[in-house]
């Protein structure tokens, strides 16, 4: 797990309000991750769309100021009460010159903890119309059925299956937004990361324990890589990788917002999973709310009430799933040109590893003019600093020059993103 002091609150997106969110939006085109400056976002209450509540413009890097957004006390996110909806509702126009205009009704705001909104806009000479997306309510708030229970190691010995050989963090997965046997289902491909947090972020609330929502990202990422490893849809004549159903899969939802403490906490730990003395695949973490929904994996409410306690996240995990389960990493994450040097990059360092990320902060310099132009020398110096900072800003990392393992990460997934030099798949 990261080192807590090198995070704060204010980098985690935490706000100082019981009763208050905040807000930010991210706004990229769906052709070669280029930002869209001067974009117009109207935010309105749900349910009154007569009332602008606050109207913002998108910067050079397609980002806007944080908002803060009334909301319900953060208590009501802490008890399992569906009498009392724990967050508040608002919907969103985002207009911007020569593309589609995107619709977002029902984004989730938690009191104390900083929203984001991503949103791809699709250039006009590729749209159909306007784009109407509809959240619907929280796993933890809402109706959904439960997961159908099912086998934590699963069989590989198949007559025809295919079975990765290795652990593999993929780029993309295919996420079915529907039940497998529906086939007029929609296909989305998403990146692996920003799938994670959009689950975590639609399964528990933001504003728990650190500790908790560590336990609950390793659940989630342990149960994908099960089925990424096993090709379970795949090996049952499906083109895709796992759904967005409850009752067989996690919750996803095209179009929320996430929250900026999930999304750096799923930056720190994105190889990892959980395991078992002498089994390679993954575990499926079967997990269920706790509540309304019990299974034999993680309580969700009850993970909340031991990360309270002060249970760290493998003692979490160890509760729920045994004391021989353990977390494993894996250093194959594809779509990044180049692995991990496997020690912190700062001021100072030198060599091939700070030439290749010198080269990649470069290029996404092109997309990003907030990021400095830098020498690719191989040397570590103040101006490369300076960029990483930047790039960190603009990223939502914490800002202290110090390219650790997310900022790598990100750094590649980044450069990736504005070079095209890989292609979606599973």
């Amino acid at each position: 797990m990261p080192e807590k002091e090198t995070m704060n609150r204010e980098e985690l997106g935490l706000v100082d309000s019981s009763t208050e969110g905040a807000l930010s939006f991210s706004l990229t085109s769906e052709i070669g991750l280029i930002p869209i400056e001067n974009a117009t976002i109207n935010v309105y209450l749900a349910g009154d769309m007569d009332n602008i509540v606050r109207q913002v413009s998108t910067n050079s890097v397609g980002q806007t100021e944080e908002l803060l957004l009334e909301a319900p006390p953060i208590v009501y996110s802490e008890r399992p009460d569906q009498e009392q909806k724990p967050y508040a509702e608002y919907n969103f126009r985002i207009m911007a010159e020569g593309y589609e205009t995107v619709n977002i009704s029902g984004a989730e705001i938690l009191s104390g903890v900083t929203a984001l909104q991503p949103v791809v806009m699709r250039p006009v000479e590729l749209a159909e119309g306007q784009e109407n997306i509809v959240i619907p309510e929280h796993t933890l708030y809402g109706d959904y059925p439960p997961k159908i229970p099912e086998a934590e190691v699963k069989p590989v010995d198949e007559s025809g299956e295919i079975v990765l050989s290795r652990v593999v963090i993929p780029e993309y997965i295919v996420v079915h937004d529907g039940v497998p046997g529906d086939s007029s289902a929609p296909n989305y491909y998403v990146r692996y990361a920003d799938y994670i947090k959009n689950v975590v972020s639609s399964e528990i609330y933001a504003t728990w324990s650190e500790n908790t929502i560590y336990a609950n990202i390793l659940a989630v990422m342990s149960f994908t890589l099960n089925r990424v490893y096993t090709e379970w849809y795949r090996n049952r004549g499906y083109n895709f990788t796992i759904t967005s159903s409850t009752a067989y899969d996690q919750k996803w939802i095209y179009g929320r917002n996430i929250y900026k403490n999930i999304s750096f906490y799923v930056d720190s730990i994105i190889n990892n999973y959980m395991s078992r003395p002498g089994i390679r695949q993954p575990i499926f973490t079967s997990y269920c709310n706790g509540t309304t929904a019990t299974c034999t994996g993680l309580s969700q409410w009850g993970s909340k009430y031991l990360g309270d306690e002060g249970y760290r996240p493998i003692e979490i995990m160890r509760y729920y799933y045994g004391n021989d389960i353990y977390i494993n990493t894996t250093d194959f994450i594809s779509g990044i040109p180049s692995s991990w040097p496997g020690s912190n990059l700062e001021r100072g360092s030198a060599g091939m590893k700070v030439r290749q990320m010198q080269e990649q902060l470069k290029r996404i310099a092109q997309n990003y003019p907030l990021i400095p132009r830098i020498a690719v020398d191989g040397v570590f110096g103040p101006a490369t600093e300076r960029a990483v900072r930047v790039f960190q800003s603009v990223f939502g990392l914490p800002a202290n020059g110090i390219v650790d393992f997310p900022t790598w990460y990100k750094i590649s997934q980044i450069f990736v993103g504005v070079s095209r030099i890989s292609e979606p798949g599973t």
